[in-house]
């Protein structure tokens, strides 16, 4: 099964159990990455990509615990299952404190502190942003339910001026020509 991104960006969809395979992979994957390059790099930057994919592959594997919809029953509560799912959540914890500790000895005591204030100000910038977009949305529709209301009650109106006037006229000629 592909991964799938979101337009958010950090958001990746996919069924628990291969979401799980997959994101203990990707946090693999990123630690070795990380541990060959990370006495080379002349700046954080140069191993970004692959700390981001270290946070990506995590997020997989803390979704993939929490979400059992479409799984049996049997599935969400076998011991098997249930044991991996908590063994990979703290091979995961394990790989980011190995992450943090080889950044701050590499760049200096805080940095992953830095790092990680940093993407929380950006994770909830990006909440609140999507927050916005959607109050405008709302409101933006609002709007435009409330012109369509104001256009059918003066449709309404004109349509009842044209119906007495040709009523008073239909009643008027027919007066007229009983005068006759």
């Amino acid at each position: 099964m592909a991964l799938r991104q979101t337009e958010a960006g950090d958001a990746y969809t996919m069924e628990p159990i291969s979401a799980a395979l997959a994101g203990i992979a990707l946090v693999q994957k990123s630690v070795e990455f990380i541990k060959s390059n990370i006495n080379t790099a002349k700046d954080i930057g140069e191993i970004a990509g692959a700390i981001d994919s270290l946070f990506a592959g995590e997020k997989q594997v803390q979704e993939a615990r929490n979400k059992k919809s479409g799984s049996g029953l049997g599935d969400q509560f076998g011991v098997d299952t249930v044991a991996k799912e908590i063994i990979d959540a703290k091979l995961a914890q394990e790989k980011l404190q190995e992450v943090a500790t080889m950044v701050d000895m590499r760049f200096g005591h805080g940095t992953w502190a830095g790092i990680l204030a940093e993407r929380q100000k950006r994770i909830q910038e990006q909440r609140e942003a999507q927050a916005k977009a959607r109050r405008k949305a709302q409101q933006d529709h609002d709007a435009m339910m409330e012109n369509i209301k104001i256009i059918a009650a003066v449709f309404a109106v004109i349509s009842m001026a044209v119906f007495l006037i040709l009523f008073l006229m239909f009643n008027t000629a027919m007066a007229m020509s009983l005068m006759l």
